[in-house]
């Protein structure tokens, strides 16, 4: 069987590049990547990926030598303004392979947001679909510098921008050799630009070695790092896993889907559809393409998903696995999502941006989450860790060998976030979570999403996860609203537009919440409440919510 170029045995272990050329040299002639008509090998891959990150280096981007603060960046940076598809990944190994710095964009975002975010994020090369190339032109004309622009094809029918190279002529023209004298290392970064639903979008500043034996997975069963390359190349020839990732991979979830996969040496699958969610397609793919795992994204995923199985049922015995973040399940869609694929084992996990994930819930009717290695609970005060069945409303952490540096180009937000707790490294993104006497935790939601109302605090994640549990309501979004009696009123956004009416809906919450939980208004609409990665869309919501006519309060609340 032809081999490829082995890589090069001085260079340090367990960084992705170097994984990815370590497996593709041992199953070169295995699939790697499927999208459409699209079947890519790992040889293909590595090709591809190396002449990308050979582009990268002879436009003079690379790593620079020399000590830098937690919240600085010594790489060059590689923006990756694209849908799903074979380019995401391609850009995310290529840069890694030219010791560049690749970031996400998310491509709903409009000029201001894009100048805020590349202003902070500093691009030398930007990899993009055709269907940008509009914003890329007007925004850089706001911006210092004329970065490296590749323009990715689409069916938009967009031409070449001026002064963009074409990125499949640019591929052909460039070495398929590893590029010469470049050694990625563990320290290279990986930088993570949060969603922005708490604030400006911050980059997060990942060792790419971190990630790989946090979020990626890169793990032995007992929980262990594996840190041997010889033997992550061997567990990567016995998998046999195919990763169906629709979530859009300008977020966490849909990158470390698909990177933990190529980690384990598993084929990853695109959908037909990347611009948003077609749940037929999604389940047509599964079961043409045997996918043994898929992540999910809340209720925005999982109800289609049920909705299609239901309209056409599939063979998708093959699945093994869904994984569900960022957002939550309902319980009654969870069973029946379970009733629908038996053979699956479905993991709810909670994490962030800045910690992976720190908890985790097993089965549709999982109601406490455990912790993960290095997780804990802080005191309100964040000084110590809760012992279990303290009765103390804390804040979840993450700590360990497998968190981020920092918060690029952001000092005091770093210093905000990672803290040092008994002498341990803590990162403490904004969950609050309540310990309890059998070490599960009760997870309450993001202190950006809590209610002061009346003096009493109300989660609004709590109150949304009751509210989509009731007949007639497919999704919820709860917030504060200015009010003269009680500060903030807790309003509650929901859909379909013919949704119950308040009276239905205040005596579903009276049976699961306290009184000053109920919501003080119901906003219905037929608007999606949910962004292309399934995680709330607060903006629309309180929009919606500030349109609404003030309404007399009935007695008694």
């Amino acid at each position: 069987m032809p081999q490829l170029d082995a890589p090069q045995q001085d260079l340090p272990q367990l960084n992705l590049a170097t994984l990815h050329e370590a497996v593709a040299a041992a199953i070169p002639d295995r699939e790697c990547l499927v999208w459409r008509d699209r079947r890519m090998t790992w040889r293909e891959v590595t090709d591809r990926t190396r002449r990308l990150a050979n582009v990268l280096v002879a436009h003079g981007l690379g790593r620079r030598d020399g000590t830098h603060e937690p919240w600085e960046s010594p790489h060059d940076h590689l923006a990756l303004y694209l849908h799903n598809g074979p380019e995401y990944l391609e850009g995310l190994v290529g840069a890694h392979k030219a010791r560049v710095a690749p970031f996400n964009v998310n491509y709903r975002y409009v000029d201001d947001e894009l100048a805020q975010l590349f202003g902070d994020a500093r691009p030398r090369a930007i990899l993009y679909h055709a269907r940008f190339a509009g914003q890329v032109e007007r925004v850089m004309k706001r911006l210092d510098g004329t970065p490296l622009l590749l323009q990715v094809a689409d069916d938009s029918g967009t031409p070449l921008a001026p002064g963009a190279l074409d990125y499949e002529d640019a591929l052909a023209a460039a070495s398929a050799e590893p590029p010469a004298g470049v050694r990625p290392s563990a320290d290279d970064l990986q930088i993570l630009y949060t969603g922005g639903t708490t604030g400006l979008p911050k980059g997060v500043l990942w060792r790419i070695g971190d990630l790989m034996h946090g979020p990626l997975g890169l793990r032995r069963r007992d929980g262990s790092q594996l840190t041997d390359l010889d033997e992550a190349v061997a567990r990567a020839v016995r998998g046999a896993h195919r990763v169906l990732v629709a979530p859009p991979m300008m977020h966490g979830g849909g990158t470390w889907s698909a990177l933990g996969g190529w980690c384990g040496g598993a084929c990853v699958i695109f959908p037909h559809r990347v611009d948003g969610l077609d749940a037929d397609d999604l389940m047509d793919v599964a079961e043409r393409e045997r996918a043994t795992r898929m992540p999910l994204v809340g209720d925005a995923f999982a109800r289609p998903i049920v909705e299609a199985l239901e309209r056409r049922p599939r063979d998708l015995s093959a699945l093994r696995t869904l994984l569900n973040s960022a957002a939550g399940i309902g319980p009654g869609v969870k069973r029946r999502l379970q009733e629908l694929l038996p053979d699956a084992h479905l993991v709810d996990v909670l994490g962030s941006s800045e910690s992976g994930f720190s908890v985790t819930a097993h089965g549709a009717d999982a109601p406490k989450f455990a912790l993960q290695p290095g997780a804990a609970v802080l005191s309100e005060d964040r000084t110590r860790r809760l012992a279990p069945g303290e009765d103390e409303l804390g804040w979840l952490a993450k700590g360990g060998s497998t968190i981020p540096l920092g918060y690029l180009n952001a000092p005091e937000k770093t210093a905000a976030t990672f803290l040092t707790v008994d002498g341990d490294r803590l990162v403490v993104p904004g969950d609050r979570a309540r310990l309890l006497a059998d070490g599960t935790v009760e997870v309450h939601g993001r202190d950006a999403t809590t209610i002061n109302t009346g003096g009493e605090k109300v989660f609004a994640e709590e109150v949304e996860t009751v509210l989509r549990g009731l007949p007639g309501v497919a999704d919820a979004l709860v917030l504060g609203r200015p009010s003269e009696r009680w500060g903030s009123e807790i309003v509650a956004v929901i859909g379909p537009a013919d949704a119950p009416d308040d009276a239905a809906l205040r005596d579903g919450c009276a049976a699961h919440l306290a009184r000053y939980k109920i919501p003080k208004a119901f906003v219905r609409t037929g608007r999606t409440l949910r962004l292309p990665n399934g995680k709330a869309d607060y903006a629309t919501a309180r929009e919606l919510s500030e349109t609404t006519i003030d309404r007399p309060v009935p007695a008694g609340e």
